[in-house]
């Protein structure tokens, strides 16, 4: 007699599909300045600082230059320009068998849509990071290239507390309002290159308990994220960001959208679609630091 009893085994799988590890949000798009728009160009007005001038008579001209030169008379008027984004479209997208449903024990619909919303975030992000040192489109149609003033650190040394000193002094120097909110953009070896600093993990400096945690609070003036998705200028290298919601302006043609439905061309499969309408610029260069760091220990 031949023994089939394998032939009865019952295989279980889990109800819910495993996401693998990724980033699943867009960390970064809360910290720019977002504007609801249908355009395919957006433009970012800009109005440089003024200066006053003494009045060391009676009966003098009115001042009405108001260019930072002081002049009585000017007719220079207000030092006005603009940056420019340009909208771009991003998508991606995934087609199954009518078939596949019936044949799993899990609905794949769900799980694709969910795939692909996470996916669009993160392109979300990709949208700002590259926008915050690429060459900005002015109102001219000209292209204003990363300021390398607002440049800290050459990639040869890594993050140090000397390091985040030099980038808020540059905030301070710009006459970056200190209350305006901050955010520090860096990868997971400046993170744990910091959590070895005593001025990060000592509660005389801490309230928090950041050696318990791993994440650094409001330190320094910064809200702290983590990202794999910086520039690697080279091996051993990264562009940190740190910047104020005044740095980078984005605008939003179109959401991350989603579309299901049937392909009637692939016998009817189901295809799964997502999209979004952005473009981003970096509309202050002063409120903004590029950290060019190495990526090691």
């Amino acid at each position: 007699m031949v023994v089939t009893i394998s032939q009865a085994y019952i295989e279980t799988f889990e109800e819910n599909v495993r996401h693998l590890a990724q980033q699943s949000d867009t960390r970064l798009r809360r910290f720019v300045t977002e504007k609801a728009t249908t355009g395919e160009k957006h433009n970012w007005d800009r109005l440089a600082q003024s200066a006053a001038v003494q009045k060391t008579s009676a009966r003098t001209g009115t001042p009405a230059g108001g260019d930072g030169s002081g002049a009585v008379g000017s007719t220079d008027g207000l030092d006005w320009d603009r940056r420019v984004s340009l909208a771009e479209t991003w998508h991606t997208g995934e087609i199954f068998e009518q078939e596949d449903p019936v044949q799993m024990l899990i609905d794949p619909q769900s799980s694709i849509a969910t795939n692909l919303a996470m996916n669009m975030r993160r392109s979300v992000d990709d949208i700002i990071i590259t926008a915050a040192t690429a060459d900005a489109l002015d109102g001219d149609g000209g292209t204003v290239a990363f300021p390398a003033g607002q440049v800290v650190g050459d990639g040869t040394t890594p993050i140090t507390l000397d390091f985040v000193l030099q980038v808020q002094e540059l905030f301070n120097q710009n006459d970056v309002d200190p209350d305006e909110p901050k955010c520090a953009v860096i990868g997971p070896t400046q993170q744990r290159k910091l959590m070895q600093l005593m001025e990060v993990t000592s509660g005389d400096y801490q309230n928090a308990k950041a050696l318990a945690t791993g994440v650094l609070p409001n330190w320094m003036g910064f809200t702290w994220i983590v990202s794999n998705r910086l520039l690697i200028p080279a091996l051993d290298e990264i562009s940190t960001l740190f910047f104020s919601r005044k740095a980078i302006g984005m605008q939003v043609n179109k959401d991350i959208t989603a579309r299901i439905a049937e392909r009637v061309d692939m016998s009817f499969a189901w295809q799964v679609y997502c999209h979004l309408t952005m473009g981003a610029v970096r509309t202050e260069d002063e409120h903004i630091v590029h950290g060019h760091l190495a990526d090691t220990i």
